[in-house]
């Protein structure tokens, strides 16, 4: 069943896990949940293919999977969180995740966030690209003075 769209699916580069995707993730998320056991994480490394069978997938999550498409698992309803854990199945830290997701060496993921992440220009929704940084500088200062007056 296909995703009802959202004004928030617009934004670059990201797929809000919201409760249609977490229905339609269901079984990617069971999938990568199974691998909290060795044995589990056993059984489908010695055959993916074959331990996969025992999860509700489409055919397109089960080529994710295989393919170790995590962008794609996320589109078609993976949970971060879990799918970290076929990551780390496969030796993997977050961070080099993380680095192959936004197509970038590990090294250079890190020195991007150690600087302090992407910059929100050209990845803020498209639909709120017009809004200006300064309005919400404005909301921002508007709160900290009702916090000094408390």
């Amino acid at each position: 069943m296909a995703r009802k769209p959202q004004d928030y699916d617009d934004i670059p580069g990201t797929f809000v896990f919201d409760a249609e995707r977490s229905r339609q993730g269901y079984g990617i998320n069971m999938f990568c949940m199974s691998l909290m056991k060795e044995v589990n994480r056993k059984a489908f490394k010695a055959n993916e293919a074959e331990y996969l069978k025992k999860f509700a997938l489409t055919g397109e999550q089960r080529d994710a999977i295989l393919k170790r498409d995590y962008n794609r698992m996320l589109e078609l309803g993976g949970n971060i969180y879990f799918t970290a854990k076929l990551g780390a199945t496969d030796g993997h830290s977050f961070q080099h995740l993380a680095a192959v997701m936004t197509g970038s060496s590990q090294p250079d993921y890190a020195a991007m966030m150690l600087a302090g992440g992407r910059s929100v220009e050209g990845n803020r929704s498209k639909s709120g690209k017009d809004k200006s940084i300064k309005g919400k500088s404005k909301a921002k200062s508007k709160s900290k003075s009702t916090a000094k007056r408390k």
